[in-house]
């Protein structure tokens, strides 16, 4: 089972690290990250490269606000699960998405 993170972002390069990161270190690795950021003016997008490992799908482009750019994650995700982490957000332990993965399965 796969499951999709989409986070929407603008200028978020001060804030960005914390919420990639818990995203990284999940224990649970059948993951993609979807990141639609709202054609930032400062490095977010540079900085998301260099932090996220896994599978990641990033559009920079100007849009219609958050629920435009939330809406434009939705059809890019392939996940059976999809959910939302925000630039500012974070996952409170490493076994969040395998918790989330295993009542799904259920």
């Amino acid at each position: 089972m796969k499951i999709s993170i989409i986070t929407a972002t603008y200028n978020s390069e001060k804030i960005i690290i914390s919420s990639l990161t818990s995203i990284n270190f999940q224990t649970y690795k059948n993951v993609e990250s979807v990141i639609i950021d709202g054609a930032s003016k400062d490095n977010t997008v540079s900085k998301i490269k260099k932090i996220f490992t896994g599978d990641l799908k990033i559009i920079s482009e100007k849009d219609n606000g958050i629920y435009d750019a939330l809406n434009k994650g939705i059809n890019l995700a392939c996940g059976d699960v999809i959910g939302f982490v925000h630039s500012d957000d974070f996952l409170a332990s490493r076994e969040v998405l395998s918790k989330i993965a295993r009542v799904f399965q259920e």
